[in-house]
């Protein structure tokens, strides 16, 4: 009897522990390409990146402040896990 309580908030926990996780890689990702674009001057490219079966898309785009870009890091929402989307500003 208590299983069958306990059984759903483990899952629903366990969804927000990946979700949590994914969202912390996302934000590494995105402050790695900015710390590398400040320091070693590279060029803006876009590409993906995949670390344990998650794929992280790396788009840079021209900010709406003049003279900036942009850098967004995706995961696109499948069966497992959520759609994440982080943002940052290269100053």
């Amino acid at each position: 009897m208590l299983s069958l309580f306990l059984l759903p908030l483990l899952m629903e926990l366990r969804g927000q522990s990946i979700k949590l996780e994914i969202e912390n890689r996302t934000r590494q990702i995105m402050y790695e390409e900015l710390q590398a674009k400040l320091i070693e001057n590279q060029t803006f490219v876009n590409y993906t990146l995949r670390q344990n079966r998650v794929e992280y898309k790396i788009i840079w785009k021209d900010s709406r402040v003049a003279g900036q870009m942009e850098v967004c890091v995706k995961v696109e929402r499948n069966a497992f896990l959520p759609q994440t989307e982080i943002c940052g500003l290269l100053e």
